[in-house]
């Protein structure tokens, strides 16, 4: 007969589905200091992975033809059966993208390797994954953290599920609810 055990306090650390937004943004500044040299293509990279709910191959996809500067948006091209999207861009966004397009080699894509070809996604994954590491997590990190990060911050900040649907693009509201329902938010005020 097997006997059942609670699981240990280290297994439960280890499983996360989203990161904070305080972790996201340690995430990005550890890459930016400590990143080797493709440091700010990378730091970019996490930012834009969280801002838009990025999915690895979108951002793979990711073409400069998709990004208006002077307006300030970037159109998202959705996989998965998602409904792609023209998001607007933030200022520290906007001027990642002027650097990475100043300073990197041309290219029709935003995020490239050392070949001018688009980062795969499993260097995409590698890039996030060694980005925990460096940032001291004792749980692991991948992509997709960051755009469930994304849906946590949005419903958290009390965006209503609707528009969080649109903004990552779910097709189906359920993909969506899960946000909404482990949001604190919605408890506020709830002992005052």
């Amino acid at each position: 007969m097997t006997t059942l055990t609670a699981p240990s306090t280290e297994t439960c650390k280890t499983f996360r589905n989203h990161l904070t937004p305080t972790e996201v943004k340690l995430l990005i500044e550890t890459v930016k200091s400590r990143g080797g040299w493709y440091s700010f293509r990378n730091s970019t990279l996490i930012l834009m992975l969280y801002r838009h709910g990025l999915r690895r191959t979108e951002a793979s996809r990711l073409r400069w033809s998709d990004v208006d500067l002077s307006e300030g948006t970037i159109y998202i091209r959705r996989i998965k059966g998602s409904r792609s999207g023209r998001h607007p861009l933030q200022g520290d966004e906007m001027r990642a993208l002027r650097k990475l397009k100043r300073d990197y080699e041309p290219s029709h894509f935003v995020f490239t390797g050392n070949r001018h070809t688009p980062l795969s996604e499993r260097t995409i994954s590698h890039i996030v994954h060694q980005a925990g590491l460096l940032a001291g997590f004792d749980f692991s990190v991948n992509a997709h953290l960051l755009r469930h990060a994304c849906g946590y911050y949005l419903a958290n900040k009390g965006v209503d599920t609707r528009t969080i649907q649109d903004y990552l693009g779910h097709a189906n509201i359920q993909n969506t609810v899960r946000y909404t329902q482990l949001s604190s938010a919605r408890f506020e005020g709830l002992w005052d």
